[in-house]
């Protein structure tokens, strides 16, 4: 394909980018991101079974 116009690999170009970028927007959206609490950190520790 070394015989396609400047313009079209261009536009291939800016089409591939654009797809990548909206695909990592809409990941980056779906992601639920919290901060984990202390709270479930000491619930956690407490509810631990040790055995020594």
């Amino acid at each position: 394909m070394p015989q396609m116009a400047p313009m079209w690999w261009t536009t291939m170009f800016i089409l591939f980018t654009m797809l990548f970028m909206m695909t990592n927007t809409i990941m980056y959206f779906q992601k639920q991101y919290s901060i984990p609490s202390k709270e479930e950190k000491q619930n956690k520790m407490e509810t631990m079974n040790w055995k020594w």
